[in-house]
């Protein structure tokens, strides 16, 4: 039986799937390689970007999978050289040059850098770009409230979706609860670090009760509260174990079992501080 994940609606109309392949760190040969795997196990949700130095290989897994680029979701960021207006169409143009498509799913702000104090003018540029129907929809990662109620005040978009740094050792209640009551999907990224996480004893209680692995008890905790992840792997094994994760749920107490071993706000990198 072939698992594919389910879809989410976005605010702006994309349907987007709830897990895909994240590809940081991957040199391209390796990216490519992991990408074919992927698709080839049912993914359709490919997550890069141009500071992962592998768009290239994201674009030749796909072409060499054969998969239509229609079918495919494709999910890549801009660094902060970008934050312009039309810094933002050249991130884009970029970008599509070098995963070979002519248009994009999911474009982002990687970081918001907001001692450069220039990302407004790269979400004005973001809009422009949904505008005319060059990205299926525009989104941030790793901003704060702070930083997404700013860029709402100053151009009325919401972001489809922010991007952040979560697992059962980073919560995130706060951006999670923001995000929740402006409609923005959160999407995870590093959805299994640190290694340490997979050997915490709830977690792997559960992956004995439910016979499945560790990565699988913590993507389902992420997927069944409605959000999206992007798990890396390279090895086709392990690619095809993540997304099979649709056919079981975990139970409101154990979901809570699980967010009990959060670590707060303070286990989290500064957006404020850190970006590139």
């Amino acid at each position: 039986m072939t698992v594919t994940a389910p879809t989410i609606g976005l605010l702006h109309g994309a349907q987007m799937p709830t897990l895909g392949l994240g590809t940081s760190p991957m040199n391209d040969s390796d990216t490519a390689a992991a990408v074919r795997a992927a698709l080839e196990s049912s993914y359709r949700l490919l997550d890069t970007a141009e500071n992962y130095h592998n768009e290239q290989g994201v674009g030749q897994g796909l072409r060499d999978s054969g998969v239509p680029r229609e079918e495919v979701f494709i999910t890549t960021k801009f660094n902060k050289r970008w934050h312009s207006v039309d810094g933002a169409r050249q991130a884009f143009e970029n970008s599509c040059q070098r995963l070979g498509v002519d248009y994009i799913d999911l474009l982002l702000i990687h970081w918001p850098n907001p001692a450069q104090d220039q990302y407004v003018d790269a979400w004005r540029g973001l809009a422009k770009l949904l505008e005319a129907g060059s990205v299926r929809a525009i989104g941030t990662s790793n901003f704060k409230p702070a930083h997404l109620d700013r860029i709402i005040d100053a151009t009325g978009v919401v972001p489809d979706v922010n991007q952040i740094n979560l697992n059962p050792y980073k919560v995130r209640s706060g951006p999670v609860g923001y995000h929740a009551e402006h409609r923005i999907i959160t999407m995870c990224w590093s959805p299994l670090s640190p290694r340490e996480l997979l050997d915490e004893p709830v977690i792997t209680e559960l992956a004995a009760r439910y016979q499945r692995t560790p990565a699988q008890i913590v993507l389902r905790w992420q997927t069944q509260q409605g959000y999206v992840t992007v798990p890396k792997s390279s090895s086709p094994q392990r690619i095809k174990e993540n997304i099979s994760i649709f056919d079981f749920d975990l139970t409101s107490d154990e979901l809570a079992a699980i967010s009990g071993l959060d670590r707060g706000e303070a286990a989290v990198t500064d957006s404020d501080v850190f970006g590139h």
